[in-house]
């Protein structure tokens, strides 16, 4: 599904991944995480594909405060010694997008 976000400017998060065979809750816990984001303030959407998701964000302020919420923070760390063989995140102002419906 594509994220339905605001007129620009506003930011970008690209998290790509490659994961280890280990499974342990990951399901539960991204589900959760998405949930989590869904409330917190400034969260404009998320699109996502196998081992790549793109979140948005109105500031740069609202992408600080996710990253320190207590419990993404919990999931990060299990993400580095269970789920992750490597990851790497970027952050990108997004400064113009169009789109193409049928």
């Amino acid at each position: 599904m594509i994220a339905k976000t605001p007129s620009p400017p506003y930011y970008a998060v690209i998290f790509t991944s490659i994961r280890t065979e280990a499974d342990k809750d990951y399901q539960q816990t991204d589900e959760k995480m998405f949930e989590l984001a869904t409330h917190q303030d400034g969260f404009l959407g998320v699109e996502a594909v196998a081992g790549i998701a793109v979140s948005y964000w109105k500031d740069l302020e609202s992408i600080k405060k996710w990253k320190e919420n207590t419990e993404h923070s919990e999931a990060q760390k299990r993400g580095k010694t269970e789920w992750y063989k490597s990851y790497k995140t970027r952050i990108c102002k997004v400064e113009r997008d169009y789109d193409f419906n049928k």
